[in-house]
């Protein structure tokens, strides 16, 4: 997770009053941004970012020679970079799989993985308009931005003491950039209904920021277990906690700047 302290080059987030709500969003802009990967230029940055983590760090996929992790699903994703503003490097990235209208057959990563653990009865992705639906996956962060103990082997990390701006100097705006961004990326595509595939722990961090992620299946072995979940794109920006509104707004702010 990033450490203000250090990369700021001493601002601390501590010094703001107990008190106050600091304006996330400035700090966000101060520090980073939100990048939309359109451009073959920058889809080959998020596959260097996602080799570099998947790939060499976490060994999760094999290493290949050009140094791009890349797979079947990218062709119909939207992606997203998030770049340091101090180093111009780009440190995290994450993707929304999207569905093939004209492939009655494809199915989205998780619904093969998870083809036996869903609960039908709570949600059936089969049967909702499959235009208006995606799943978001390859959330990644460079290893140099994941620093704390314990988060070196998992590719982003959400600590539950680290989410009250007000409190630690440690707030992660790598992870809430890319969720949030992933989020008004999704809107902004017309997708109402987010899958993912996560970690239980992960899941249950959600609520810490006003979404309702709802489990939908069992637990499977996927790097870990995993438990298969869904969220409403609306619902996410309209139940947000007031504390977080002006990072998604910064956030939406950069996607509409750098959408094609």
């Amino acid at each position: 997770m990033l450490d203000l302290k250090k990369e700021t080059s001493g601002f601390e987030h501590r010094a703001q009053p107990p008190s106050d709500t600091p304006d996330l969003g400035s700090i966000f802009h101060q520090y980073f941004e939100i990048v939309p990967a359109f451009s073959s230029k920058l889809k080959n940055e998020v596959y260097r970012v996602r080799h570099q983590v998947y790939c060499e760090d976490l060994t999760f996929e094999p290493v290949r020679p050009d140094g791009l992790e890349t797979d079947e699903h990218d062709s119909n994703a939207l992606h997203l970079l998030m770049r340091s503003l101090k180093t111009g490097e780009f440190i995290g990235c994450t993707r929304i799989v999207r569905p093939r209208p004209a492939d009655s057959h494809y199915r989205l990563p998780f619904e093969k993985t998870c083809a036996t653990a869903l609960d039908r009865a709570v949600i059936d992705p089969e049967k909702l308009p499959r235009h208006r639906i995606a799943e978001v996956s390859r959330l990644a962060v460079i290893a140099s931005y994941r620093r704390r103990k314990g988060e070196a082997s998992s590719p982003i990390s959400l600590p539950d003491e680290d989410l009250d701006p007000r409190k630690s100097p440690r707030f992660p705006y790598i992870p809430l950039g890319l969720y949030l961004g992933t989020t008004e990326l999704a809107r902004r595509h017309g997708i109402d209904t987010l899958f993912v595939l996560t970690e239980r722990r992960l899941a249950n961090h959600f609520s810490k920021l006003g979404v309702k992620l709802q489990i939908i299946g069992e637990a499977v072995e996927h790097r870990g277990e995993r438990v298969p979940a869904v969220m409403d794109v609306n619902s996410i920006i309209s139940e947000m906690r007031n504390m977080f509104r002006s990072l998604y707004r910064a956030i939406a702010s950069d996607i509409e700047r750098g959408a094609p």
